[in-house]
């Protein structure tokens, strides 16, 4: 299966408002992902304990058969020379990255894992490597869906397939939402609605990259004849054109827990009891107490009114 890029020339603009370099104080936060035949996990895992333990680096590391995925944060040489380790192993010598900046490391604590998969789909007849569904970077997407169709005249839907509390934080406008609850479901569930995408392009988008590349080929295989992923998902579009087309913020699995177009954190925070998403207003609740309870959970756990 040969994949197919389409790309737009990006412009000055919107590079330079999204090319800033840290200042004193502030981190480097990445998300990488790579689909690459990995081996000898319980070698490789403590290389990585050591260098990022050794560059004071914070995060989440998965190793797994079907590749690597990666969120971390440390300061800019701290990072580009982790990064310059990790590509002199010639299997991810063209990792790509997306940065954003914080005032604090966007991770407490440092681990790395060895798991099946780099994102839980069970569909072990899903294999990026061997060949990626087509795909469309940022540009060529935001003129897609500032006149409405594709460059064939194809209507554009654009298909979330993230869990229905990060799609509540922010997504594409008028995009098909199916609330699922766990990428486990979504096979099931985009299968079932088929029929609703005839004649039309299908664009799948996620937070990163990973669960929209997976869900493409899921797509392709089960016979979508015009489907495409958004390249680097969500951060990736805000970090190349903003938030064009876009409503609300993106939620992020760390402390931030949402950053805005500019990729940026939001005032928006997670429940210390129940996980909910909370947003600004929500905090203005009488329910909302800090490290106790939210709209979303109050009389509903122990010792609660």
């Amino acid at each position: 299966m040969q994949a197919s890029t389409l790309d737009a020339p990006a412009t000055a603009g919107a590079a330079a408002a999204h090319s800033a370099q840290p200042t004193a104080g502030q981190f480097v936060n990445i998300a990488a992902y790579k689909f690459i035949t990995l081996d000898a996990l319980e070698e490789l895992r403590p290389q990585y304990q050591d260098i990022t333990t050794r560059l004071g680096l914070k995060g989440t590391i998965l190793l797994t058969p079907e590749g690597i995925n990666m969120f971390l944060s440390g300061t800019r040489a701290n990072i580009d020379e982790f990064l310059a380790w990790v590509r002199s192993d010639a299997r991810l010598a063209d990792l790509e990255v997306k940065e954003s900046l914080s005032v604090e490391q966007s991770h407490k604590r440092m681990l790395v894992k060895i798991k099946a998969e780099i994102i839980t789909m069970r569909m072990p007849l899903i294999k990026p490597e061997e060949g990626r569904a087509p795909f469309v970077e940022a540009h060529t997407l935001k003129r897609w869906l500032d006149q409405g169709h594709d460059d064939n005249g194809k209507p554009v839907v654009m298909v979330d397939t993230r869990n229905d509390f990060e799609v509540d934080v922010g997504t594409f406008d008028r995009t098909v939402d199916y609330r699922i609850k766990k990428f486990t479901e979504f096979p099931e569930v985009i299968a079932a609605h088929k029929d609703d995408f005839a004649g039309k392009t299908v664009v799948t988008f996620c937070t990163g990259g990973i669960r929209c590349e997976k869900a493409a080929i899921h797509m392709q295989n089960i016979g979508y004849d015009n489907v495409y992923q958004l390249e680097g998902g969500i951060l990736k579009y805000f970090e190349e054109v903003g938030g064009a087309h876009y409503t609300g913020d993106c939620f992020v699995f760390d402390y931030r827990t949402a950053l805005n177009p500019q990729l940026q954190p939001t005032q928006t925070v997670q429940c210390f009891a129940c996980r909910a998403v909370v947003t600004p207003r929500q905090q203005l609740a009488p329910e909302y107490v800090y490290e106790v309870s939210c709209p979303h959970c109050y009389g509903k756990t122990d010792g609660q009114a």
